[in-house]
């Protein structure tokens, strides 16, 4: 196999072909990582702008420090990493349906997962993040009643474009207030999206959290010549009075 292109690990799952691999980009002139499901790019180390923003853009609003914070879908560990690069953050768990994405970090064939195993804030759970909230058993195995200052996610493409139908209600009233319900007072909601900003979905959170908005993250694209954009969607719990 060319030293440009290595195919790393490729296994079946419940969700179709998991494919983990890493090449060298001659544009850019450095290696890259990516993971494809079927014929989808789940993530890329090329562009990761707004997974970084996705954590940074939250933590901003959160005062104070002994942080909790859950991420939902590990990926190649870009939010997870921007998050314990706050010293704010006392404690991150990161729930990741694919098993076998968190065995690549242990193993090391995902740069990130030498940082994230290594840091004894870090905690990767094998879960369904959704069906864990459906069910009522809470995000963190050890402790079913623990609530957070931060539950930040990136599973789904965006709230119209899902990686499984199964994913739809969490983006309805019902499955908002699942996630408010893991939220302190005051704490933090987050969502990553690769579409615009979504007026409907503003008016569902807008219906569960308080002080809602969707931030635009641009970056440089120069395959294709223009700025790329993504959204962070973020939403506050209400606070006590």
């Amino acid at each position: 196999m060319s030293a440009r292109f290595q195919e790393l690990d490729w296994r079946a799952t419940p969700l179709g072909e998991l494919v983990l691999r890493r090449r060298w980009d001659p544009y850019f002139d450095r290696e890259v990582h990516e993971i494809k499901l079927n014929d989808e790019f789940l993530m890329s180390s090329l562009f990761t702008v707004a997974e970084v923003e996705l954590a940074a853009l939250a933590l901003a609003e959160l005062a104070g420090d002994g942080l909790d914070v859950v991420v939902g879908g590990l990926g190649l560990g870009c939010t997870a990493l921007t998050s314990l690069k706050s010293a704010d953050v006392r404690s991150l768990l990161v729930v990741e349906a694919l098993g076998e994405v968190i065995e690549w970090h242990a193993r090391g064939l995902i740069p990130a997962g030498r940082e994230l195993t290594a840091d004894p804030r870090c905690t990767l759970v094998h879960g369904d993040f959704f069906a864990m909230l459906r069910s009522g058993s809470g995000l963190d195995p050890a402790d079913p009643g623990r609530r957070f200052d931060a539950v930040l996610v990136d599973i789904d493409h965006s709230p119209r474009h899902l990686l499984h139908p199964g994913h739809a209600d969490f983006y309805e009233p019902a499955g908002l207030r699942r996630v408010g319900d893991r939220l302190r007072p005051g704490g933090v909601f987050a969502l990553w999206s690769n579409d615009p900003p979504d007026d409907a979905f503003l008016g569902v959170l807008g219906q569960v959290f308080t002080q809602v908005r969707a931030d635009v993250v641009s970056f440089d694209n120069p395959l294709q010549e223009r700025a790329a954009t993504n959204t962070i969607y973020l939403a506050r719990a209400t606070a006590t009075p």
